[in-house]
This record gives C-alpha cells, sequence and structure tokens, in this order.
C-alpha cells in the first residue's frame, strides 16, 4: 500500500513511499525540513547587509524571506546551505560557517 503524497512527511516509512519521481507532487517542499541536511550554514552579518536583496532570487531553496521589503533572517529549517547567497552579496555580509547551527 502506498502513502498518499499529500499525507508523506518525514515520519512515513520509506516502505510507503512510491518509487521514481512521481512521488512529490509541486510545492510540497514546505512540508519537509530539509535543513538539516546542509553541511554549512549562511549567517546574517546585519551591519553589512544594504537590503539590495541580489540574495533573495539565487536562493534555490525560497530560504530568504522578505517581508515589508526587507529581506529577513534565514529560514533554516529549509536552507541546505549550497553558498549561492554568499557569492552573490556584494557586501559580504553573509558568511558561510561550518556545520548545521548558524
Amino acid at each position: 500500500m502506498r502513502t498518499d503524497v499529500n499525507r508523506i512527511n518525514e515520519n512515513t516509512p520509506w516502505q510507503e513511499l512510491t518509487e521514481g519521481l512521481k512521488m512529490f507532487a509541486g510545492g510540497t517542499a514546505r512540508n519537509f525540513a530539509t535543513g538539516e541536511w546542509r553541511t554549512n550554514t549562511p549567517v546574517l552579518l546585519q551591519d553589512k547587509c544594504r537590503q539590495c536583496l541580489l540574495c533573495v532570487p539565487v536562493c534555490p531553496d525560497v530560504s530568504i524571506p522578505v517581508r515589508d521589503g526587507k529581506r529577513l533572517d534565514f529560514d533554516y529549517e529549509h536552507c541546505k546551505g549550497c553558498g549561492i547567497c554568499a557569492s552573490v552579496c556584494p557586501f559580504e555580509a553573509i558568511e558561510m560557517k561550518e556545520g548545521i547551527e548558524p
């Protein structure tokens, strides 16, 4: 018996998962805390950040929330630590740290 895609979560046994790419429907990534996968963690240096928002559109995990036109701290539950945000920041306001914790 396979589990309905909308009821899959982090506690679903692997035996109940559907094989292949049809396992997940679009937009289900928010249901999974994938941040624990990372080996490096971005840290926002608020004093250096100029709110240019160049980091926001390049984040493949949509882990840089924006409210009222200003970026907030990282969504560490979903950030996988790829470092793309740090590489595009012209003000060096994002520092990559080794490990899961910021």
